[in-house]
This record gives C-alpha cells, structure tokens and sequence, in this order.
C-alpha cells in the first residue's frame, strides 16, 4: 500500500503493517511520518526498539538476526533500518524480502531512507513490501500542494486561514516545510486561534519581538553586520534548527548570484526575480545588492554554504553555527563594502 504523509496517521489508527518504507527528500514529513510509526508501535505494545544503519555495502544478516532473535524484555519488537545511499543492494533487497515473506506478528519493521528513484521503487524487495505493507514518500511539494498543506497545518493550529494568507505564508516559506512548520509555531505564540487573514499574518510574523530566519538575510545584505550577528545569536539561543538558518543564508547567496550573473550578461532580470519568488517589497533591495556585490565572493560564500552542510549533517569536527556566522558576516561585510 502506498500513502501520502498526510493519510498515514489515519491508517496507523488501525490495525499496524509488518513493515513500513518511510522515504523521501522532504526533511519534516519524512521526519514526522517516522516519528507517527513508531508511536503507533508503542502503543499497540511494541516496547523494544532496536536501530541498524545499513547501505548497499552492509552485512544484511544482521536484519535476520534481529527478526529471529526472541526478546529478553519485551514480547514485541520494533527494528528500525536507517538506509543510506540509493537503495539496499542486491543482499539487502534480498533480506528484506525474506522479511516480508515471514514478517511476525511480535515484530515491526520500519525501514527510514532517503530519495529512492523509480528504478529502485520498481525491485522485487520494493513490490514485496508494497504487498504486505506500506510506503510512505516525502516529497518537496510543489503548485497548489503547498497552500493545501498549509491550510491543513493551519487547521490544526487552529487558525482559519484565507487565501491571502496561505499565498503570502507560501511565498515566504518558498516550500521548505521546516520554515513553515516554524513560523507556524510561532503564530500559536502569538496569536489566539480563529480567523487569519494576510494583514494579520503580516502582523503577527514581522512585528514579533523574537528574531526571525528572514530578518537574518535582510540584516546581511543590508551590511550591517552587527545587526547580522545580534540575530544569529538569537537564532542560535532560541533554538533554531542550523539547517534552516543555512538553507535561508545558502538561498539568499544562490539568488544573488543567479541576479549579479544576469546583470552582468544582460539578461532577463525579471525571469531570474520569478524563478527565486522575491516577493515585491523585498525587489528593489534584492537588485540593488545583486549589482553591487562581486559575483566570485558569493560564489566562494556558497562554497563556504557546502562545508557548513557537512558540518550540519556531522560530518567533520567543524562546528556549524561558526561557519554560519562566517557566512552571514562574510555577506554583510561584502555588502557593506560595496556600499561605500
């Protein structure tokens, strides 16, 4: 069975699947849907909980192991497989098909991994699993998939919310579902439930007292670098997650570049501004730092972007709130040089 993330909490309501493929690029579904899995687990009884990391280069047998091996405290058991890379591999897709073919009832096996292409989807380990159990994709959502998602998240917030509204949320947010989650997070702070239109969306997200991911890039590009580091800091203290701080940082760089690089071979300006949704308040200030900034130093900060998402994914002993205040502050002193 295949479903969306957002039919999933409606089917686990029932009874569970023996197995469960939860896959996908988009970081707070595939999170949240994982999450949905294993609570479900636990409370149907599934009290042990046992976490293999797996790619297509690993001992598979240790999944045998697992599913065969009888409990000394609990009488259900929950395996969780994190698979890494494109797909499990031959002996890997072969373990899990045995699985499927013997799947218990005293086991559940909930395999989390990243984008899988349709080649992958399409195996036999992928079709026996699609026969006894489920799969879940997170995907970027793109068109009206979005405003739709937004308007349920919103539901659930409490908050009756208009089309201006969900357009202008949307437009902000340029479909990363984190950011969204957060700035819907922050409306439950600050505002009572009930009706919610674009004025006091507006209202309630810019004029809040608490720092926000967007004042970030405006401080940097502004050049004022220690407006840029007095809000980063707070990013930081409040909790913030360092891949949305990078994500709006490595955005802001990409549509700077993109700008700077049509100025500079006279393209179509007004192409590049559809592309990256500036929003029109934000336009004439967008342009302006597009056609004074030099074009290699964004680029060397955008590198400077793939080191900190290294150090995000822990990967190195670099830490990443460092390399993204240098990030920032290498943007506002860039731009505030070519202010001068």
């Amino acid at each position: 069975m295949r479903l969306d993330p957002t039919q999933l909490q409606a089917k686990l309501g029932s009874e569970l699947a023996p197995v469960y493929l939860v896959f996908g690029d988009e970081p707070l579904q595939l999170g949240e849907a994982a999450a949905a899995v294993r609570a479900a687990a636990r409370a149907q009884g599934f009290a042990e909980r046992t976490c293999l990391e797996a790619d297509a280069l690993s001992d598979w047998s240790a999944l045998d192991h697992a599913a065969a091996s009888l409990s000394l405290f609990a009488e259900r058991r929950l395996i969780e497989i994190r698979l890494a890379g494109e797909g499990p591999g031959r002996d890997g897709g072969d373990a899990i098909r045995r699985y499927c073919a013997t799947a218990a009832d005293d086991v559940l096996l909930l395999i989390v991994a990243p984008k899988l292409d349709w080649k992958t989807l399409s195996s036999k380990w992928a079709q026996a699993l699609d026969q006894v159990g489920v799969i879940v994709q997170a995907r970027q959502l793109q068109g009206q998939r979005l405003p739709h998602w937004l308007r349920g998240r919103l539901t659930q917030a409490g908050f009756e919310a208009t089309d201006d509204a969900l357009a202008l949320l949307a437009e902000r947010v340029e479909g990363n579902l984190l950011a969204a989650a957060q700035e819907i997070e922050k409306l439950k702070l600050l505002r009572e439930p009930g009706p919610l239109d674009a004025e006091a969306l507006l209202a309630s997200v810019y004029h809040s007292a608490r720092y926000d991911l967007f004042d970030l890039s405006d401080a940097a590009i502004a050049g004022d670098r220690a407006r840029t580091d007095r809000v980063l800091r707070a990013l930081q203290a409040e909790g913030t997650a360092a891949a949305l701080v990078l994500w709006v940082l490595a955005r802001e760089l990409r549509k700077l570049a993109a700008l700077g690089f049509a100025l500079s071979r006279r393209g179509d300006i007004a192409a590049v501004l559809r592309e990256h949704r500036v929003t029109e308040y934000r336009r004439n200030a967008v342009i302006r730092a597009a056609r004074s900034l030099p074009l290699h130093r964004l680029w060397a900060l955008l590198a400077r972007c793939a080191d900190a998402d290294l150090a995000v994914k822990g990967r190195g002993t670099a830490d990443p709130w460092r390399l993204l205040a240098q990030i920032a502050d290498g943007l506002a002193v860039t731009a505030a040089r070519a202010g001068r």
